[in-house]
């Protein structure tokens, strides 16, 4: 009976420190990709609004491959509720076999305070201070370090939501969130340590289109995948 009591204690022990191993905090890392490109018609208004454009489509295929051939996984796959989004995150899910987009009505597209006089001249005040309180709880509820293990977290949600939470990891002025621009089709990653800070890894990154395929960007042209108009002699 003595013996037993010694191997009773390793167990407990290693009990414990598998508890404690599970409850430490670990680095986390968010991927953000921002839908493609599409053509806004005021029909379907902002929610849903319309689909991705035919390019649109080739810019998600496209994104989807390269977040496929990652050597990460994904531990969770999250969209914002705006039908270019849900067209987005529906065309990368078919590189995931059997994975699951859980949808985040706090990921849909809004414009929040920014410096730009000429932009907030034509927002309502509720409707900025409406989008900075939505994109805060996106930031406080996502943005943290994981617990027990790394892990990696994808989001398929607008650009400018992207770029706010971009400067709340930096730490700056959320109102320069204008001062940076990210194509169709973009991924930004962002590392949050165990300890909290923050590193932000890219920002915008289109690596993965050729260059007649860039929209959405500062500098990019509207493109499209019709075929053009034979020209006339």
């Amino acid at each position: 009976m003595n013996s037993f009591i010694p191997s009773l204690c390793c167990l407990l022990l290693i009990a414990g420190a598998h508890a404690a191993d599970m409850q430490a905090p670990a680095a986390r890392t968010i991927v953000l990709v921002r839908h493609g490109y599409y053509v806004p018609d005021p029909a379907f208004g902002d929610q849903p609004g319309p689909h991705l454009a035919p390019i649109g489509v080739a810019q998600a295929q496209l994104v989807g491959a390269r977040l496929a051939g990652l050597p990460t996984r994904f531990d969770a796959m999250y969209v914002s509720p705006v039908q270019r989004a849900r067209d987005t995150a529906a065309i990368i899910a078919a590189d995931f076999p059997g994975r699951h987009f859980e949808v985040v009505n706090d990921l849909a597209e809004c414009t929040p305070p920014t410096r730009r006089a000429e932009v907030m001249a034509h927002e309502k005040p509720q409707d900025l201070s409406a989008c900075q309180a939505q994109l805060d709880r996106v930031f406080v509820h996502y943005f943290k370090h994981a617990m027990g293990s790394e892990r990696t977290d994808l989001f398929v949600c607008h650009g400018n939501v992207i770029r706010y939470l971009v400067t709340r990891a930096l730490g700056v002025d959320p109102k320069a969130w204008l001062e940076m621009s990210v194509g169709n089709a973009s991924i930004t990653e962002i590392r949050v340590e165990a300890n909290g800070s923050f590193k932000v890894i890219s920002v915008g990154d289109v690596g993965h289109l050729p260059p007649s395929m860039h929209t959405g960007a500062t500098g990019d042209s509207e493109r499209s995948l019709a075929i053009p108009l034979l020209p006339e002699h």
